[in-house]
């Protein structure tokens, strides 16, 4: 018998997951994803792994975008529709959305994409959900070959859900669903990989 992955849990975090240590160390996260993104006004942007709504209420203090975010703990989706009222939320795994075929203009994942147990699928729904030329960004976390190794394989030995990867193995994977490679970011421990629909 298959045990499955245990994941890592924020809904007991998300009243104070912003002022807490996770949210203080994505703000790095954050001003690299929002320097690689070309917003313009009326874009429809998914955030997957929203949280508690920080990128795209960020985003839109930049520019005036329809903003939509899903993540799969409650509390956290609570606190993203206090911070941002106007925008579109629910709670979703990001391989099976609600949203419409080539709906998105641009599709984020900031420090969530390690998180995703079946990153095939969601390769898949960001493909279904961008439009033709559309860009997904990635932001995650780089850390040097032999700490990302030692940490998937403590994630792997404890059996929790969760993996690491550098920016060419992300842009190779998605390569096989129909994205190329427009390029890679980094800020000390952030990386942002752009790739776009073709």
């Amino acid at each position: 018998m298959n045990k499955k992955n245990k994941d890592v849990r924020f809904d007991k975090r998300a009243a104070k997951y912003d002022d807490g240590f996770a949210g203080k160390a994505s703000r790095r996260f954050y001003d690299l994803l929002l320097k690689q993104t070309e917003l313009f006004t009326g874009a429809a942007v998914l955030d997957v792994g929203c949280g508690t709504g920080t990128i795209l209420r960020r985003m839109a203090d930049v520019c005036s975008i329809n903003g939509f975010g899903i993540d799969v703990e409650d509390n956290m989706i609570n606190e993203a529709k206090k911070k941002c009222p106007q925008m579109v939320f629910q709670v979703s795994r990001c391989d099976e959305t609600t949203f419409d075929n080539q709906f998105f203009d641009i599709i984020t994942a900031c420090m969530s994409y390690h998180h995703f147990d079946n990153k095939d699928g969601f390769a898949k729904e960001a493909s279904r959900l961008l439009k033709t030329g559309g860009v997904l960004h990635i932001a995650d976390p780089r850390f040097p070959r032999i700490i990302r190794q030692a940490f998937n394989g403590l994630l792997k030995l404890f059996r929790v859900t969760g993996q690491f990867f550098k920016p060419d193995e992300i842009a190779i994977f998605f390569s096989n669903y129909g994205f190329e490679s427009v390029g890679f970011a980094y800020d000390g421990y952030a990386q942002v990989v752009s790739l776009r629909k073709k």
